[in-house]
């Protein structure tokens, strides 16, 4: 139900609007001057209200407006007026009004205004609802003492606008992080846009980045936009940034000091906000004492430094971990949640982990495709090959089945390398009818020697 309040010291057009906007099937509540209207404010708590400009008493319409806009920031205000002029439409309009309607009033224009507000707080209602599922989808798993830490970290940092450096070993959550400041921050509606320095060739990340004016380069025939005017009011995520060239981190420097920047081949300044956020799984101390990164971009990104420890240094977080990752594992496939052993949590807490939080998340997966029942204990644990490692990057395929196929694969090779290459012999161990071993060896093009 959409409530409206009308403040107005002329009875006839209350009494009209209220009238017809009831009809319309809004929650209407009326006050004759600025005092009254106020305290409906506080009230009745209307989306939306509708404020006669001149009104007898202290506090006239504009006043009003002045004062409720910093009380009641999430009401909209439509100023009404006999005796408007421009200055004053543009007063109130600089201290928040939606919009200014000139009597007599027209109720044609009344109803525009409103459909237009309604639609308003619906695509700022769908928004904030999309964005608080976002957060919960990001949010970062752990209590532990680094894992609260880094939680107070970006609860800090992410109100800011300063640009960020993240520092940890490769799998700790330096990209969630990042994201999570994003999504914390005033940003949150514009876009998060990531980039792996290391991933693109050298000679080619400046323009990525910056992008390239029309005939920079043979062949390019109109403006290519780089990332960080794709990410124009949001945060550009710039991973493994030491790999970041030294003209790259010189125009970084500028457009972080003076908020503008040149695409490749051109030469007009861009005006541009944006924030940046930096990652490294390396050192960054190393990287400058070798003349690899610059001391000025580091000192002005590193004012609040940010490590997220390994896996290792945080073992506590390992069955809240194991808790959500099997919650997802179990959601996609279908299959039950499955309970691991206080003896099989103590095996894994003293793993090294050298993948960190992404390798246990491809180690869950892969316990819950090997085990059929739905408790988990230790011998559990080395059946998926802990502490063996594995050559597959699970995390990289698409569904479920395709990893449980190369799951598969991985297990019968083991087996039947474990008994010769005997067919027969690896069916009976396994439980298998030798015919459908046959069937299987041939699907996955498993050579038998």
């Amino acid at each position: 139900m959409i409530k409206i309040l009308i403040i107005d010291d002329e009875a006839p057009i209350r009494d009209v609007m209220s009238a017809s906007l009831k009809d319309e099937g809004y929650e209407v509540d009326i006050a004759f001057d600025g005092e009254s209207g106020l305290k409906k404010l506080r009230e009745f708590q209307p989306q939306m209200a509708f404020l006669d400009i001149w009104m007898p008493g202290k506090i006239d319409g504009i006043e009003v407006l002045n004062q409720a806009r910093k009380e009641f920031p999430h009401i909209e205000f439509v100023m009404i007026s006999g005796h408007g002029t421009i200055e004053t439409a543009v007063k109130a309009t600089k201290l928040g009004a939606w919009d200014f309607i000139e009597k007599p009033l027209s109720m044609d224009k009344i109803n525009i205004a409103i459909t237009n507000i309604v639609n308003y707080l619906q695509e700022k209602n769908d928004k904030s609802s999309l964005l608080n599922k976002l957060r919960k989808s990001i949010a970062l798993i752990g209590d532990s003492p680094g894992a609260v830490h880094i939680k107070q970290m970006i609860a800090r940092v992410a109100p800011m606008n300063a640009w960020l450096l993240i520092s940890g070993e490769n799998g700790t959550g330096k990209e969630l992080a990042a994201q999570n400041v994003h999504y914390m921050s005033a940003r949150a509606g514009r876009p998060f846009v990531d980039l792996n320095c290391a991933s693109m060739p050298e000679e080619l990340l400046e323009a990525e980045i910056f992008g390239l004016e029309k005939g920079a380069l043979p062949g390019v025939d109109k403006v290519r936009k780089g990332k960080v005017e794709l990410a124009a009011g949001g945060t550009l995520y710039l991973e493994e940034i030491l790999d970041a060239n030294s003209t790259v981190q010189q125009k970084l420097l500028k457009l972080l000091q003076e908020k503008k920047f040149q695409r490749v081949g051109g030469t007009e300044w861009i005006d541009l906000d944006v924030r940046v956020i930096g990652s490294t799984s390396k050192d960054f101390v190393k990287a400058i004492e070798d003349k690899r990164f610059s001391l000025d971009l580091y000192q002005r990104m590193n004012v609040n430094p940010f490590l997220i420890e390994p896996l290792r240094q945080r073992a506590d977080d390992i069955p809240t971990l194991l808790s959500y990752f099997g919650d997802t594992v179990s959601r996609q496939s279908g299959e039950p949640k499955k309970v691991f052993s206080e003896k099989s949590i103590e095996a894994l807490k003293k793993h090294n982990w050298p993948g960190n939080i992404r390798e246990l998340k491809n180690f869950v997966e892969r316990v819950y495709i090997l085990t059929p029942g739905e408790f988990i204990d230790v011998h559990d644990l080395r059946f998926a090959g802990l502490g063996e490692g594995s050559s597959s990057d699970f995390s990289a395929m698409t569904t479920f089945r395709e990893a449980r196929a190369e799951f598969e694969k991985q297990y019968l090779v083991k087996k039947i390398q474990e008994n010769n290459g005997n067919i027969s012999k690896t069916a009976e161990v396994i439980g298998l009818e030798r015919s459908y071993l046959h069937r299987k060896i041939k699907a996955y093009g498993i050579e038998v020697s």
